[in-house]
C-alpha cells in the first residue's frame, strides 16, 4: 500500500493554520485566546464550535465534534485521510511524492490518473458544445431552457451537450492528444465489432445528440455521465449512463452530492430523488440538500454517503404506485443503515421537477413541510389500504410491515412503531410483538449459519437498552480499510503501531474502572499533554515530574495508560508531548481525548482585570496543581486498596494471614490520614 512520505506529512502540518483552513468554511470571531463560529456541521443559532490556534484545534460544544486540521477536512468534505492531506497539500503548495509503490502500482494509479483527466476534458468539451456551437444551443441549451433551468444552475453542474455525431468527441481527443483506450476504459468510446463479434479497429462515440450530466464523486472529480437523448423518434434509452470503469462505480455514488454536501449539514437533513432533473430543479428553487440515485436501487454505499452528513432522509415520491412498491425495499436498506426516513408523496402524475415548477418554490417547500411523514407509517396505511377488504392480503400486510420495523435499530423507535401500526391495522399490540419476534427468531436462525444476527434480533416486548448501532456524534467518517491503512502507514512512523485501546495499560486488572479513579488518572494526563515543558522548581518540567511520581503508580484506565505511553516514547525521542502532534493521531479515540483535555468552553472575562480583580492561573500555580493530581491519585489507589484489604477479613484467615492483613490495614489507614492531611481533605473524628 503506498503511503505519503512522514517528512512530507511533517511538512504540510507545519505549514497548514487551522485558522485559514477552517476560515475557508466558516466566518471565525475571536473572543478571548480562541476563535468561534456557528458550527458547519449541525444547525445552531448561537455559536458553540471553537477553533484554538495556539493548540491547532476544533470542537464543537454542541455536536462534539473535535480533532485537528486533518480531521477538519475528513469531516467537513467527507473524504478518507489520504484526500484530506492532498487536499491541504494543494491549498498551500506542498508536492506530494507518494512512496513504496511497485510498478504495477504506479502504472495502476497513472491509468486511473489519466481516466480522471479524460473525463474532465469530456466535460469541458460538452459544456463548450452546449454553450458555444449552434447544434448545442438551439438543441440542447433550448431544452434545458424549456425545463426552467438557468445559466447559474447549468454552470453549477457543469452540464454539457453531446453533437449528432458519430465521432466528435473521437477526433477531437485524438487532436487534443488524449490516447483512444482512455475514451475506451471511460466508456466515452465504444469499440464497433462485425457480425461474429470480433472488434474491426472501428470506434464511434457512446454519447450522441444527448444532453449531457456530468457525475462527480464527493471530491468534485468528473467520474462518469448521464446523458438524455433529445429524438423524438430515438428507439434508444432515453437516458444513458457511462458503464462501469476504474473510477465510476454507480454503486458508489449518488448524482448531486458534490453540490449539496455542505447544505445537508447546514440543513440536517438529505432529500432523496430520483433523477437529474430532480435535483437540478430543486437546487435552483432554493432547496440545495437534494440527491438522486440517478434511477438505480439504493445501495448500501450510498447509504454510508449519506450517512457521513446527516442522520435524516426524507425521499420524494411522485404519484405512481408501481415506482413507490419497487422503492419501498430500499428504504428498509436505509432503516437497516440506521438512518431516519420520511416520506413525501406528490399527486399523481407529478414528480419533483414538474411539482415546483408547477407550483413555485415557495409553496413547494410548504408542501414539503406539511406532508412529511415517517416511513413506517406510510408504508403502514399503504400496504392497509390495498389490504382493507381481504383477510389473507392483510395478514401480509402486517408481517411486511413488520420486517421493516426490524430493520430500524433503535428499540425505543421500533416499539413506537409497533404501537402506530397497531393502531393502523386494528390488531392487539401484543399479537404483533409475539409475531415481531417469531420473525427475528427465524432470521437470527437463518443467520447462525453464516454470519452472526443484527442487533435487532432483540425482544420487542422487553424494555430496550441502548442499541449499539444507535447514531452519535462521529469525530471521524467511516473508513474503507485502504483508507485506514494509508492513514496508519502515514503516522506509524510518527508514533509507532496503531494499538489497540488497552493494549498498552496495565492489564492486571480486568474489572471495571471506577469513576473517581478515571477523574484522577484524568487529571494527571491533562495536566501532562497541556504543561509538558513547563519548569517546575528544581529546573524540572512538569512531564518529568509526573513520570517520576508515577513509577510505582500503575494507571488502569485504558485510554489513559495508552496516552501516557505515547507521552513518555514523544520525551525518548527528544521530543515534548504536544497537543499539536496527538490531535493528528491514526487513533480516533486518542484524538478525542486530546480534544477534551485541551478545550475548554469558557474563558475568563477580561472585565476581571479591568476592575482590578485578579483571579489566579492554572499556569500560575502549576507546582500545585501536579502535587494535587499526584496526591489525588494515591490516596484513591490507597482507598482501594484498603477497602479490599478490609472485605478480605470477612472470609475466614489462618492466623499468620489474618496478622499480616491487620498490620496492612493499619498502615493503608495511617497513608490515607497523612495524605488526606497534605490535601487538606481530613475530616476530624465528631465533626
Amino acid at each position: 500500500m503506498a503511503r505519503i512520505p512522514k517528512e512530507t506529512v511533517d511538512q504540510i502540518l507545519h505549514l497548514a493554520d487551522i485558522v485559514e483552513v477552517v476560515g475557508d468554511f466558516v466566518t471565525l470571531k475571536r473572543k478571548g485566546q480562541n476563535m468561534w463560529a456557528c458550527c458547519p456541521f449541525h444547525h445552531e443559532k448561537s455559536p458553540s464550535f471553537s477553533v484554538a490556534p495556539a493548540k491547532g484545534l476544533y470542537k464543537c460544544f454542541g455536536c462534539g465534534k473535535a480533532g485537528g486540521v486533518i480531521q477538519f477536512i475528513m469531516d467537513i468534505e467527507g473524504t478518507s485521510y489520504v484526500e484530506a492531506l492532498k487536499y491541504l497539500a494543494k491549498k498551500y503548495g506542498v508536492d506530494i511524492q507518494e512512496e513504496e509503490k511497485t510498478p504495477e502500482e504506479q502504472l495502476i494509479q497513472n491509468d486511473k490518473d489519466s481516466q480522471y483527466i479524460i473525463s474532465n476534458w469530456a466535460k469541458d468539451h460538452y459544456h463548450k458544445l452546449l454553450t458555444e456551437t449552434d447544434e448545442g444551443q438551439s438543441i440542447g441549451l433550448s431544452y434545458l431552457r424549456q425545463r426552467g433551468l438557468n445559466q447559474q444552475t447549468i454552470k453549477t453542474f457543469e452540464l454539457g451537450y453531446s453533437l449528432d455525431q458519430w465521432d466528435d468527441l473521437l477526433k477531437s481527443a485524438e487532436k487534443a492528444g488524449f490516447e483512444r483506450k482512455y475514451l475506451e476504459k471511460t466508456g466515452l468510446a465504444i469499440e464497433r465489432k462485425d457480425d461474429q463479434g470480433k472488434d474491426t479497429g472501428r470506434r464511434y462515440d457512446r454519447f450522441r445528440g444527448r444532453v449531457m450530466f456530468p457525475i462527480h464523486n464527493i471530491s468534485g472529480r468528473v467520474i462518469g455521465f448521464g446523458a438524455r437523448t433529445l429524438k423524438a423518434n430515438d428507439k434508444s434509452a432515453k437516458y444513458l449512463n457511462s458503464p462501469e470503469s476504474d473510477i465510476y462505480h454507480k454503486s458508489d455514488v449518488l448524482y448531486g452530492l458534490y453540490q449539496a454536501r455542505q447544505a445537508i449539514r447546514n440543513e440536517e437533513v438529505c432529500y432523496l430523488v430520483e433523477g437529474y432533473l430532480d435535483v437540478l430543479s430543486l437546487h435552483q428553487g432554493d432547496i440545495r440538500n437534494v440527491v438522486a440515485s440517478s434511477g438505480t436501487s439504493l445501495t448500501e454505499s450510498q447509504i454510508r454517503l449519506i450517512g457521513r452528513y446527516t442522520d435524516n432522509v426524507t425521499v420524494l415520491y411522485d404519484g405512481d404506485a408501481a415506482g413507490i412498491r419497487a422503492s419501498l425495499r430500499g428504504i428498509d436498506l436505509i432503516l437497516e443503515g440506521g438512518l431516519n426516513v420520511r416520506v413525501v408523496l406528490f399527486p399523481d402524475g407529478d414528480d419533483p421537477d414538474s411539482y415546483i415548477r408547477k407550483v413555485g418554490d415557495q409553496r413547494f417547500k410548504e408542501y414539503l413541510e406539511n406532508n412529511s411523514q415517517d416511513f413506517i407509517s406510510f408504508k403502514t396505511n399503504l400496504v392497509a389500504k390495498e389490504a382493507a377488504h381481504d383477510p389473507v392480503k392483510k395478514a401480509e400486510a402486517i408481517r411486511d410491515v413488520l420486517q421493516s420495523i426490524a430493520k430500524v435499530p433503535d428499540p425505543i423507535k421500533r416499539q413506537v412503531f409497533l404501537q402506530q401500526t397497531s393502531g393502523t391495522f386494528g390488531i392487539d399490540e401484543q399479537v404483533l410483538i409475539t409475531e415481531y419476534n417469531k420473525l427475528v427468531k427465524n432470521a437470527s436462525g437463518k443467520a447462525a449459519g453464516g454470519s452472526p444476527p443484527n442487533n435487532n434480533s432483540t425482544t420487542a416486548a422487553k424494555p430496550a437498552s441502548a442499541s449499539a448501532s444507535t447514531r452519535g456524534p462521529q469525530l471521524q467518517p467511516e473508513l474503507s480499510p485502504e483508507d485506514e491503512a494509508a492513514m496508519y502507514g502515514a503516522t506509524e512512523e510518527l508514533f509507532g503501531p496503531p494499538a489497540a485501546s488497552s493494549s498498552l495499560a496495565d492489564d492486571s486488572e480486568v474489572e471495571p474502572v471506577p469513576d473517581v479513579l478515571q477523574a484522577c488518572e484524568r487529571e494527571v494526563v491533562r495536566l501532562l499533554l497541556l504543561y509538558a515543558a513547563q519548569p517546575l522548581a528544581d529546573d524540572i518540567s512538569v512531564a518529568q515530574y509526573l513520570f517520576s511520581q508515577l513509577d510505582e503508580t500503575p494507571i488502569r484506565t485504558p485510554i489513559y495508560a495508552d496516552m501516557l505511553h505515547l507521552c513518555r516514547e514523544e520525551m525518548e525521542q527528544g521530543r515534548w508531548p504536544e497537543v499539536r502532534t496527538f490531535i493528528q493521531h491514526g487513533r480516533g479515540d486518542i484524538r478525542s481525548l486530546v480534544s477534551d483535555l485541551a478545550t475548554e468552553k469558557y474563558e475568563l472575562s477580561p472585565n476581571w482585570s479591568t476592575h482590578q480583580i485578579y483571579v489566579p492561573r492554572e499556569l500560575d500555580q502549576l507546582q500545585q496543581a501536579c502535587d494535587n493530581a499526584i496526591l489525588r491519585l494515591n490516596k484513591v489507589n490507597v482507598q482501594r486498596e484498603l477497602a479490599a484489604r478490609l472485605d478480605s477479613l470477612r472470609e475466614p484467615l489462618d492466623e499468620e494471614t489474618l496478622m499480616e492483613t491487620l498490620h496492612a490495614v493499619k498502615l493503608l489507614k495511617q497513608m490515607d490520614d497523612q495524605l488526606g492531611n497534605m490535601l487538606g481533605t481530613v475530616i476530624p473524628r465528631g465533626a
